[in-house]
């Protein structure tokens, strides 16, 4: 008899009673097998040789099926369309004590939540927008530096990622035109995600948070202005503070000023720290808006929401925000 097909009858016939089938690709008659190609004249080398493969490869087809068919056994059959097994139990959802708000979430909510208490609505600011509310509502004329200073993005189509929650203005001021021409005022503000393209360090991010306000009557006032802001800040670090202002420029607001508050106890009591910009809204944005500025005055403002939570909790790297670090984030469960 043939040696390969001794060998092949002796080795299936192993493969089909053992427990572990694999072994016999380690079995003695195969290797023998091998041997005995060197006594061979070369020209029955190959044949034997291929003779010999085409056995391997016939034993590891039938390992391969033993396996399969015990594998199968062990795994229950699911319908793969279905979110579950039928036959297993409802899977157990983690409870939400596992988890916790995002700061920058939890913190503006807390900032819109005062100003509503102060008598101003919100609502939540575009994350696409476009070049007429980024800049043209807001008194950038086509060409003006200052719309290279924002350093925004821009979409292949022509769309602006918002760079300040400022693109809200426009709508805000438009919406609320019927209800000031009745008597009333206009008293909203704007919170949501902006973009720049920033070089990213400790204190620069290119994705933040802002909120903006702005409130038009027939008589609002710088004096009003700061008033408001006195509140908002003393209510959100729960203390007395100090303000100052000092010029600034913001095409959309005249005169323009930077709004300054001392430091909170927390941080020390002593110094100013620079909040947010701030002024009387420019009559070119008003009248861009219908509204007729002879008759009616308003005020803005706008600041970034991450520099308040970091002062508030002594952050010192604005970029822990959008890390998802969950050591970070387990700081404030």
């Amino acid at each position: 008899m043939d040696k390969v097909e001794e060998a092949r009858k002796l080795l299936l016939a192993r493969v089909k009673k053992m427990d572990n089938p694999r072994e016999v690709l380690k079995a003695q008659e195969l290797k023998n097998l091998y041997k005995i190609i060197p006594t061979l004249p070369d020209n029955k080398k190959g044949a034997f040789g291929k003779k010999i493969n085409e056995l391997k490869i016939e034993i590891e087809k039938i390992i391969y099926e033993r396996e399969a068919k015990t594998t199968d056994k062990a795994v229950d059959a699911i319908d793969i369309t279905a979110p579950m097994a039928i036959n297993s139990p409802m899977p157990q959802l983690m409870t939400a004590d596992h988890g916790s708000r995002h700061p920058l979430m939890s913190e503006m909510e807390r900032v819109v939540q005062i100003y509503n208490l102060m008598g101003f609505n919100a609502i939540e600011s575009r994350q696409l927008d476009d070049d007429y509310h980024m800049f043209t509502s807001l008194n950038f004329p086509e060409g003006h530096p200052a719309r290279d200073s924002y350093d925004t993005f821009r979409t292949a189509e022509g769309f602006v990622p918002p760079a300040h929650t400022s693109t809200m203005q426009n709508r805000i001021l438009r919406a609320g035109k019927k209800k000031l021409e009745a008597g009333g005022q206009i008293a909203t503000v704007s919170y949501g995600r902006c973009f720049r393209n920033e070089d990213i360090d400790a204190t620069h991010e290119h994705t933040f948070y802002q909120c903006e306000g702005v409130f038009v009557s027939r008589d609002a006032t710088l004096g009003q202005m700061l008033a408001v802001l006195r509140e908002f800040f003393e209510t959100y670090y729960g203390q007395k503070l100090k303000i100052k202002t000092q010029p600034a420029y913001f095409p959309f607001v005249e005169p323009g000023l930077e709004f300054l508050i001392e430091k909170p106890a927390s941080l020390g009591g002593k110094g100013w720290l620079e909040m947010m910009g701030c002024g009387m809204i420019h009559p070119n944005v008003l009248r861009e808006a219908g509204i007729d500025p002879t008759k009616y005055r308003g005020f803005a403002w706008g600041g970034g929401i991450d520099r308040l939570v970091m002062l508030k909790y002594g952050i010192d790297d604005i970029r822990h925000f959008e890390s998802g670090k969950l050591r970070f984030l387990k700081e404030f469960k």
